[in-house]
């Protein structure tokens, strides 16, 4: 913002005793206010990742490599990307430009470029991860049971991090999420089989989606 001119004094005992000389401190805003009208107001008003302190990047990314494929940056500028999508596109530069105001985390402004380059990395390891994880699940490595057991930790970490960006998750949402996937992934074991086999491994009976031959008994298609 450019300086506002400051009237010129020779010295401060030239102004009368009872009278206080205050026009600088009217004509220039305080600083903070200063540095807010550069910021948008949707920046301003962004609420998201609230939960983490600043300066957190090390361990942010930590926790990520531990668990997931993606780093801090990406899952940030992600979730930025889908928050500032317009009808013309995603605001990338908006984001570039106000990323540390945006995530707490975030020390440094990107570029459109930049932005754009994490974005896509995500999408990348997404797409990669779930084939990895599909083919998985589709080629009988896992039970059914050890299968459960890897959609439960990944459900934990999911929410997880939809919480620290500020998403408000009640115990029946989780309940019917964690239900929903239960369902998707029992499907999936189903026509999976039928994939691999022509009949049952388990019992030697003809395999159809709606039927469940894991321990070896056909089990009754709902009504």
């Amino acid at each position: 913002m450019p300086d506002t001119p400051v009237p010129e004094t020779n010295d401060a005992a030239d102004a009368p005793d009872d009278v206080e000389d205050d026009s600088v401190a009217t004509d220039v805003p305080p600083a903070d206010e200063a540095v807010d009208s550069d910021v948008p107001e949707e920046v301003r008003k962004y609420d998201r990742f609230k939960k983490i302190e600043g300066g957190t990047y090390d361990r942010a990314n930590e926790f990520l490599r531990e668990r997931t494929y993606i780093t801090a940056r990406e899952w940030a500028i992600a979730r930025l990307c889908a928050d500032f999508r317009t009808e013309t596109g995603v605001e990338m530069t908006k984001i570039g430009e106000n990323l540390p105001e945006l995530v707490p985390f975030m020390t440094d402004t990107y570029t459109p470029q930049a932005v754009n380059q994490a974005r896509a990395s995500f999408e990348e390891k997404v797409r990669q991860a779930g084939a990895t994880f599909l083919y998985g699940a589709m080629c009988d490595f896992f039970t059914a049971e050890e299968l459960d057991d890897v959609m439960y930790e990944a459900t934990e970490v999911a929410k997880f991090l939809l919480e620290v960006e500020g998403v408000e998750l009640s115990v029946e949402e989780e309940l019917e999420a964690e239900d929903r996937i239960s369902d998707v992934m029992r499907q999936v074991r189903e026509h999976s089989a039928a994939l691999r086999h022509d009949e049952c491994p388990h019992c030697g009976g003809e395999l159809e989606g709606d039927e469940d031959h894991s321990s070896g008994t056909t089990a009754e298609a709902d009504d």
